[in-house]
């Protein structure tokens, strides 16, 4: 066999194939050996069966070499038969096409002889098929003769691609995206085929034969070849007509799986092809979250207004709750009819909307797994457990230990609103009064965290402290108001009331605070009115560069991820027009941050602002480009994005600038100003990195070669990133890197890396995290700022006992929450400076990690929106997609009853068919239909 294939290798040309049947004489000897011995050998192992096949084949072969073309039409459908009955195992050639193989290149050079007609069409469609077992010495046969087939028969269409089997449609698929590749190179005149190999007819006629293949595909369990053709075909979109109720699931799941793996225009275009699937099949959760993935209001509104069921409606309205979407956004965009459109949402759904049930839901969830109970700072200290000497303990700034014991409480007992320091403090010995002056402001404002989201309680609890004669008392209470607030919203505004008075007060402090207070009570909800109270403060270039940049901040977090022109405008003018001196401060990296937020997740929605940004001459420039450049692209997992980054990293910048600019007052700010881009940078790498894990993945090994040789500013910055690209998870390797970097000889370094120890295991009570903070407290007794920072950790591993988490993605993991991403990013700004801001005066900065606190639990609602308890299994999350079957999608499930608490990596699915769920993923408020045909069943198996 092997002897009779060598005749075609060697020529690389067609030519000689035409010439082959003519010129046989020349080739005899050689020809008629090798056929001899092959003959010999085949005849040795081929059973009778073979045999008698073989004989036949090439006898229909003679029959189409003969003059008389009466014989040909029967000849090629007995062959045809003949290929398609064959049945072979999976791994062996079927026989006709073995025995066919060294006849094709004879039958090529026939083909090429016959006239055009039907007969010919179906002999090229036989050839096709042959095609399949030259593919490496003639690319692109089966394609070419398949095409050839079509156009010799216009008017009978040819049999379906699927009717030669699967092997030969996948044969297909792939020369059909390597055709189409080879024409767009074409167009760029990169490389020629030769005129006889190829491919005829045109694009639409390629993409025709591809949308043949992929039915095929879709009705044989290949979903995932199936997409792929179609992209390479670059025409996805025409998938929504081909899937059917059996297919549309798992063409979805794979096509969003894809989303993170894709460059930038075909990551969208892939989710609003799955968007459409979904919608087309009234799977309203699925389209909606892709539609909030997409942050496109139109299709936002469109998905919640489709399902006539109030329940539905209600699911909706949570997901809605939890990704913070404004609820102007679902209202008819008529300009004069906004009053009417706020009435046509029914009082039950704001209420979901609004997320006003949160607080007393978070009660009763902690009342369920008993951790009601406040703690007390020695519940999360356990400090007789650390291996410290008392008697030099004694010595640490007590100031600066209460502070950390303000944070801790408030973090700790968050959401419960009955700490024993602040909330249920007796009259006049609250822990307000045990701190010293910008403490106070902290204190006070930890109340609002500690009644977080119970907006009705919790006014009147902060309204005593806004009237007392400490100013730093009074802003805190302004800032607890903003804390509060976070992601609730209620009919009184009461936010927006309070706080809206002291914007324009004298004092310093208590204009940041209620400028950040609605920042955060209102972030994400692009609130017209806020912008113009805020908005003068930015472009004010009378006010100091703090409230400037807070303001332009507090913007950010309200209008995350609008793209809004009028605010971006004002920044980038404010950064043109202030003087060097003011751009210099540490402030301007919050002014910067702000204008990065509004183009949170915007991908090429930036590009303009990067322009105008580069055109700055102030190096704060390149700190804004880079801010801008990686907000844009959060959580997408853009590999050129990261590389980018990196490139940032690697720059070795000389510290020169201070000599040449010597004649100026301004030399101990600039050098510092001049490297900062490069620890936002780093930061980036994790923001673009988190949304997938492989990429997450992949991040940890680069930032672990920045530790080894970058600059100090970048080695600061990597414990961040680690921090960010794990937040609320903590996995054990990242666990161990950060303790290796808790003690690095650079205390920033080590002050950082505590700090996001804390973040990793942000409300997971992970005990391993607890103990290596422990053992911290003891290392750094001495070291008072560092002690702060393990009671923060502390106090963050802790936080809400356990139930509360920090990280952006929900919907199991599958959106981000552009409001956690301002957050966790306004946070990490204040370290990427931590003495300048967190262990200065502005360590309130710590509460910005608000906006992405949420409960970490799935409450089963009836359609009364009461609480019923059902039973669910819960497990480490598995992927499944693209596996055949119903594999399991959890593993080491364990079976409790609602309400339960989520790790980040979990699911949970329902334990018996009793009750059927609204939502596609359970998590969060679940509203639970009961199953009618459940009770029957139940009786037949009595």
């Amino acid at each position: 066999m092997p002897e009779a294939t060598k005749l075609p290798i060697p020529v690389p040309s067609n030519d000689p194939k035409k010439k082959q049947p003519e010129e046989r004489p020349e080739e005899d000897d050689k020809g008629a050996a090798s056929k001899k011995k092959d003959e010999d050998k085949d005849g040795e192992d081929l059973s009778e069966e073979d045999l008698q096949l073989k004989n036949e084949l090439e006898m229909l072969i003679e029959r189409l070499r003969e003059p008389d073309t009466k014989l040909y039409r029967p000849a090629l459908e007995t062959l045809r038969t003949l290929i398609r009955t064959s049945t072979s195992s999976m791994t062996s050639v079927p026989k006709p096409l073995k025995f066919l193989h060294p006849h094709y290149p004879s039958l090529q050079a026939l083909y090429e002889t016959w006239p055009a007609s039907d007969d010919k069409s179906l002999f090229a469609d036989i050839l096709s098929v042959l095609a399949m077992t030259y593919s490496d010495t003639q690319p692109r046969g089966t394609l070419r003769y398949r095409l050839l087939s079509a156009a010799l028969s216009p008017s009978s269409p040819l049999s379906e691609p699927g009717s030669w089997g699967h092997e030969y449609v996948r044969h297909l698929a792939a020369e059909l995206g390597e055709e189409y590749n080879s024409r767009e190179l074409d167009e760029a005149g990169v490389e020629k085929e030769s005129e006889e190999s190829k491919v005829p007819g045109t694009v639409d006629d390629l993409r025709n034969l591809a949308i043949q293949c992929a039915t095929f595909l879709l009705h044989h369990n290949a979903e995932p070849d199936a997409v792929d053709l179609l992209e390479e075909m670059e025409i996805v979109d025409k998938i929504v007509d081909l899937v059917d109720e059996n297919t549309y699931e798992r063409v979805c799941q794979y096509m969003i799986r894809c989303v993170n793996l894709l460059p930038p225009p075909d990551d969208v275009s892939f989710l609003r092809t799955a968007h459409g699937i979904y919608a087309k099949h009234h799977k309203f959760p699925q389209a909606l979250a892709l539609s909030v993935r997409l942050g496109d209001q139109d299709l936002i509104r469109k998905d919640f207004n489709a399902p006539a069921n109030s329940s539905m409606k209600k699911q909706l309205a949570f997901l809605l709750a939890r990704a913070q979407v404004p609820k102007e956004w679902l209202e008819a965009p008529a300009e004069d009819g906004m009053d009417d459109g706020e009435s046509e949402l029914p009082e039950d759904l704001v209420e979901c909307l609004s997320n006003t049930r949160l607080s007393t839901q978070f009660k009763e969830f902690g009342k369920e797994l008993s951790v009601l109970e406040p703690k007390s700072l020695e519940d999360v200290y356990k400090s007789h457990l650390e291996n410290t000497r008392t008697a030099t303990a004694a010595n640490v700034d007590s100031a600066k230990a209460n502070l950390a014991g303000t944070f801790v409480n408030a973090f700790v007992n968050a959401g419960f609103g009955n700490d024993k320091l602040m909330a249920k403090a007796e009259e006049g010995n609250s822990w307000v009064y045990k701190n010293k002056d910008h403490g106070m402001l902290s204190a006070a404002a930890s109340l609002g965290l500690s009644l977080l989201w119970d907006t009705d309680e919790g006014l009147s609890q902060i309204d005593k402290y806004t009237y007392s004669s400490e100013e730093h008392i009074k802003a805190g209470a302004l800032l607890a108001f903003g804390i509060l607030n976070s992601g609730v919203r209620t009919e009184a505004d009461a936010a927006l009331a309070l706080l809206g008075e002291y914007v324009e007060n004298k004092s310093v402090s208590l204009k940041t605070s209620s400028i950040i207070g609605l920042g955060l009570a209102y972030a994400g909800a692009q609130r017209a009115d806020i912008m113009e109270l805020i908005l003068p403060y930015v472009a004010d270039d009378s006010v100091s560069m703090e409230i400037a940049s807070l303001a332009s901040l507090s913007l950010g977090f309200i209008f995350v991820g609008s793209g809004n022109g009028e605010i971006a405008s004002t920044i980038l003018q404010t950064l043109m027009e202030r003087e060097d001196k003011f751009l210099d401060e540490k402030w301007a990296r919050y002014m910067v941050l702000g204008l990065a937020l509004l183009y949170l997740g915007l991908q090429d929605g930036a590009d303009a602002t990067i322009a105008t940004l580069k055109a700055i001459e102030h190096q704060i420039s390149q700190t804004a480009v880079v801010l801008v450049d990686m907000c844009s692209y959060a959580g997408t997992g853009n590999v050129l994005k990261v590389q980018e980054l990196l490139h940032y990293c690697d720059e070795h910048i000389d510290k020169t600038p201070k000599e040449k600019k010597d004649d100026k007052d301004t030399t101990p700010e600039e050098p510092p100003k001049d490297d900062t881009f490069q620890a936002f940078a780093v930061i980036g790498i994790a923001l673009v990195a988190m949304g997938e894990e492989i990429g997450s993945e992949m991040s940890l090994r680069q930032l672990n070669h920045l530790m080894h040789y970058g600059e100090p500013i970048v080695r600061k910055a990597v414990p961040l990133a680690l921090g960010l690209v794990s937040a609320s998870n903590p996995q054990l390797p990242i666990m161990d890197t950060l303790s290796k970097y808790s003690h690095d000889n650079d205390l920033q370094v080590a002050l950082n890396a505590i700090f996001a120890m804390g973040l990793i295991g942000a409300g997971t009570n992970n005990a391993r995290l607890a103990q290596m903070l422990r053992q911290l407290a003891g290392y750094y007794y001495k070291e008072p700022d560092c002690l702060f920072m393990v009671r923060i950790a502390q106090g963050l591993v802790h936080m809400g006992k356990g139930t509360i988490t920090i990280n952006p993605f929900f919907s199991d993991r599958s959106i981000m929450s552009r409001t956690a991403v301002a957050g966790l990013l306004a946070t990490l700004t204040a370290f990427t400076d931590a003495k300048g801001f967190i262990l200065d005066r502005y360590h309130w900065m710590l509460y910005f990690l608000v906006p992405a606190m949420y409960p970490r639990f799935l409450m089963t609602l009836d359609e009364e929106l009461n609480n019923i308890p059902v039973t669910v299994r819960v497990g480490q999350a598995v992927d499944v997609v693209g596996q055949a079957g119903k594999p399991r999608t959890i593993s080491g499930f364990q079976t409790h009853s609602t309400p339960v608490r989520l790790g980040t990596t979990e699911r949970a699915e329902l334990a018996t068919e009793e009750y059927i769920p609204f939502a596609h993923v359970l998590e969060g408020f679940v509203i639970l239909q009961k199953n009618p045909g459940w009770e029957k069943e139940d009786k037949m198996d009595i």
